[in-house]
């Protein structure tokens, strides 16, 4: 199994929340307790999920995925940002459409054993996209799901909240998937470029057909 050592903003943001847990307990906020411990052992998961599965994640992928799960949960709902800013649920579901497209690049890379003559770039890229959309598309399936079940407000704005989201789903999975696409050629995009040749490099016995061509 792997390890990798948390990056000081992990450390930090753990460490919040274990203040802010203490304090609601003493000031018996029972809700902003469950939120906090809730969103402190989501921290841990990714490591060890991603560990479970024999991969290594860099440090930059966990320090994201922690600061996502931090700013959904604790920023969004104890904090309130949801309310106190209109753009705050714009910006992550941008940035978690930006993930996924990604991740699906790195995931359909992946299945290709890294052999970057397999299939044409953009074909990759399309289907990075593809990946990318269709998680976005589930979570609304999802919210709307939770709203008509169980009398939830997920959708906010019903129809139009649903379509801003898919929009903006739309717009982070295919700058991810061009990002995969700029990879595959060689070019850099945004630090993006890094970012994925850095979990390929973690991740070296998974993309084998990389090496041997490169």
């Amino acid at each position: 199994m792997f390890h990798t050592k948390s990056s000081p903003v992990v450390l930090l943001i753990q460490a919040v929340l274990v203040i802010e847990a203490v304090t609601g307990a003493v000031t018996q906020t029972w809700s902003a307790v469950f939120v906090a411990v809730s969103t402190l052992v989501l921290t841990f998961l990714p490591q060890r999920f991603a560990g479970y599965l024999g991969i290594e994640l860099p440090k930059p992928f966990l320090t994201g995925i922690v600061l996502f799960i931090f700013a959904t949960l604790f920023l969004g709902e104890v904090a309130d940002f949801y309310e106190r800013f209109w753009w705050w649920d714009v910006v992550l579901h941008f940035m978690s459409a930006l993930s996924f497209g990604l991740m699906g690049f790195l995931l359909i890379f992946m299945l290709f054993e890294g052999d970057r003559y397999a299939a044409p770039p953009w074909a990759l890229a399309v289907l990075a996209f593809c990946v990318g959309l269709s998680i976005g598309a589930l979570w609304e399936i999802f919210e709307f799901s939770m709203d008509q079940l169980f009398g939830m407000n997920m959708q906010k704005s019903g129809l139009v909240d649903t379509m801003t989201d898919l929009i903006i789903d739309t717009a982070g999975a295919a700058i991810g998937a061009l990002a995969g696409f700029l990879f595959l050629k060689g070019r850099q995009f945004g630090g993006l470029d890094k970012v994925l040749d850095q979990f390929v490099q973690a991740n070296g016995r998974f993309y084998g057909k990389l090496r041997k061509k490169k």
